[in-house]
This record gives structure tokens, sequence and C-alpha cells, in this order.
């Protein structure tokens, strides 16, 4: 029987006041790769925020690698957020230390205190995107596709069953996007994580063709229950969110 990792029932998404998304209902499940598509202003950034905890839940039911979002607080986020991890667009690296640094900070923050395992756990995940060498340098002397694969570096520290990646790609030359992509496939083959990725490119997802969840008309359509065609995204939806 598969893990559920996401489950949402009924769900209404809320920015404030404004509702954004409703009856919001899919589950995804361990080691499954899944696009999050749709036009602008449509809702998907709101949809992972409420994922990652940003948002609160205010209607509906959602649980997100074991933790329920009815009762999610500001209190129960780190713990939420220690069971996943977030890639972002521009990447968010501290500009003023090295690569290593970076991910030290990150592993002390979440409550790690053993030096000789924030060493083996920083080797290991730098390991894992290539980079294993690189751990001394600072993030501007570093390419653009080698500082996203830090940010991925980063989210695999904490050893997440889901990573959340919000245009991982959208910064990125075809060649690197290529790259970006092999590896998130590979670590959701390889390490079992789960992985929603936010994109407008459309060029990637039909190179890379897996399940794809669109935010359509205030609501969420599942290609696992809808025909292929009904949640292709075009190319004129190739721009920014802005929710």
């Amino acid at each position: 029987m598969s893990e559920a990792v996401i489950t949402l029932e009924n769900v209404k998404i809320f920015q404030g006041e404004n509702l954004i998304l409703q009856d919001v209902n899919f589950t995804i499940n361990k080691g499954e790769f899944v696009y999050l598509v749709g036009k602008t202003g449509t809702g998907k950034s709101s949809l992972l925020k409420t994922l990652y905890g940003e948002l609160p839940l205010k209607e509906g039911k959602a649980t997100v690698v074991g933790q329920d979002l009815t009762d999610m607080d500001w209190k129960k986020v780190p713990f939420l957020r220690r069971k996943l991890g977030v890639v972002f667009q521009d990447f968010q690296l501290l500009t003023d230390r090295t690569v290593h640094e970076n991910l030290r900070f990150v592993l002390k923050a979440t409550g790690w205190k053993d030096e000789r395992l924030m060493e083996e756990k920083i080797n290991d995940v730098l390991d894992k995107v290539g980079l294993k060498s690189k751990g001394f340098k600072m993030p501007f002397e570093m390419s653009g596709g080698e500082q996203q694969r830090i940010d991925i570096a980063r989210a695999l520290l904490n050893s997440p069953k889901l990573i959340l990646a919000d245009e991982p790609t959208g910064n990125l030359d075809p060649e690197t996007s290529d790259e970006i992509m092999q590896l998130l496939f590979q670590i959701s083959k390889d390490y079992g994580s789960t992985i929603i990725m936010a994109t407008h490119d459309f060029i990637v997802i039909n190179r890379y063709p897996s399940r794809m969840l669109k935010t359509e008309r205030g609501r969420v359509y599942d290609s696992a229950n809808y025909q292929p065609d009904d949640v292709v995204i075009a190319p004129e939806e190739a721009q920014p969110d802005i929710l």
C-alpha cells in the first residue's frame, strides 16, 4: 500500500480574506514527482505556501508529512518544515559565507549540535548534487546551475519526505535546466522523496512528463483524474506567478 505524504480534503485556500482555491482534493504518495502548473494569479504559490505552513488552513482537512495543517500554529510550523525541503527560484543563499557555512547554518537552525555528524551530512548532500569539492566556494563564485544545486542540497539536509520546488529552472538556460531536472528525478527515484514542482516551463514538462496539478478558475485539476489535454500548460502560460 502506498504511503500518503500529502492529503487534502475539501480544502479552501485563502490569502487574507480572499478565497483563492476551493474544493481542493488530492493525495500524493511517497516518491511521486508532481508538477504544479497554471496561469498567473491562479493560486499555485498560495497552494505551496499552505503546504509549508506560511498560509494558515482555514477550511478543510490537510495532512503534510504527518503534520495536521488544520491544527497548525506558529509554534508547530518549525516541526513541519524540518520534515520537508523547499527549493527556491532565486536560490536564497547567504552571500556572506561559503557553501559549507550556508549548509551548516541550516543544520544548526534546525537543531543539529554534533559537529562530526554535521560535517558528514554536509558532505553527503554535496555529493548527492555533484558538488562535493565546492564547499569552500562563495555563492557569487558559482554559476546559476551550481547555486541551484546548492539550494537542492540545502533542501536535502534533513532527509525530507517532501521537497517543494518553486520554479527551480526559472532562471536557468535550457542545458542547465535539463541537468537540474535530471537531478530532481534522480532524487525522487533513489531516495523516495516526493517532489512537487511549480513551473511555467512547458518545455521542461514536455521533456520530463509526469503527473500534473493545474490551478484554474479557483480549483485544482489533477491529471490523475482528467485527460492529459485538460491539464497541459500552453506556451502563453509561461510567465511569473503573482499569488
